[in-house]
């Protein structure tokens, strides 16, 4: 099993015509994913990699036969919003938004719009989500090579607000024979669709998933929202937590960003050093290193380091 994607899975691409998009698609195809049309306003009757390009996200539905169901949004900030509202009107209920730097007013319109009709948004500014051997939505573990030597079928979840590092923590989870069963780069930005509190009870319900890994850093509310929800919901999953930018606490970098746009320290709640102290606090393990990782999980499981 795993969380929002299957072998089943069908997506498009919307901007499949931009360079970043080409070669996102490629690796996507390359992986076994099923993506079943693009959208690029004047390119209809064009195919990137042999898949079909169209108008609107209407059009790739209508030529589909049937409900498609993701995208990933790959367009320029400016418009960014009128893409995810056109895919959401057409009953996608799936959304990875690969671009950053978007409005935040714009994101949280997406993102009410999306709660409003059942849809699900991923990121912005993120890499998408990969179930390993069965289906990678987005960008996130690159070539389909190199995403199948970082990520291999498990028992852990991972999820990251950085793509790089979702990468190296499945990376880590693989090589010690512990494996992935979904991955997802939520994204960096200060507002996004699905933090790690929301994705939970998708983990909570699968029944492949036995353990939980997340990055997190410095900034937001994201942290404090999980503990709440773990103590709350009395988790079955044991979960550990890397965090970085620990020196962020020091009072000369009071009010500076660290790694991601989400990442502004505005109050003491968003220190690194509170952070730790509220997940620690649930339960939730936090480790200094990578490396570490593996074996906590290990611990975590009841299995021998």
């Amino acid at each position: 099993m795993s969380i929002l994607l299957d072998k089943d899975t069908t997506f498009i691409v919307q901007g499949i015509t931009g360079r970043e998009a080409v070669n996102l698609t490629k690796e996507c195809l390359d992986y076994g994913s099923k993506v079943v049309g693009g959208v690029t306003p004047g390119r209809k009757g064009r195919e990137v990699h042999g898949v079909p390009v169209f108008d609107t996200v209407a059009q790739a539905v209508a030529h589909h036969g049937g409900p498609i169901d993701g995208s990933v949004v790959t367009v320029p900030p400016a418009f960014t919003k009128d893409a995810v509202l056109e895919a959401i009107e057409n009953g996608i209920e799936l959304i990875v938004v690969v671009t950053e730097r978007i409005p935040r007013g714009d994101v949280a319109e997406m993102v009410e719009l999306a709660d409003m009709r059942g849809a699900r948004i991923i990121g912005p500014n993120c890499l998408g989500l990969i179930v390993p051997e069965v289906c990678k939505m987005g960008g996130i573990g690159g070539p389909a090579k190199d995403a199948a030597k970082a990520y291999q079928p498990g028992r852990v979840g991972v999820m990251s607000r950085s793509g790089g590092m979702t990468t190296e923590i499945s990376s880590s989870l693989t090589q010690a024979g512990l494996g992935v069963s979904t991955a997802v780069s939520i994204g960096g930005d200060a507002i996004i669709g699905s933090a790690y509190a929301e994705l939970m009870p998708y983990f909570e319900a699968d029944e492949q998933t036995e353990a939980i890994v997340i990055y997190t850093e410095p900034g937001g509310r994201m942290e404090a929202q999980l503990a709440e929800w773990v103590k709350d919901n009395n988790s079955r999953l044991p979960i550990v937590a890397f965090m970085a930018g620990k020196f962020m606490d020091d009072e000369e970098m009071k009010g500076m960003s660290f790694g991601h746009a989400g990442t502004i320290v505005e109050g003491v709640e968003d220190t690194a050093t509170e952070k730790i102290a509220r997940l620690e606090a649930a339960g939730i393990r936090v480790v200094e290193r990578i490396d570490e990782i593996p074996d906590v999980v290990k611990e975590k499981l009841g299995a021998t380091a």
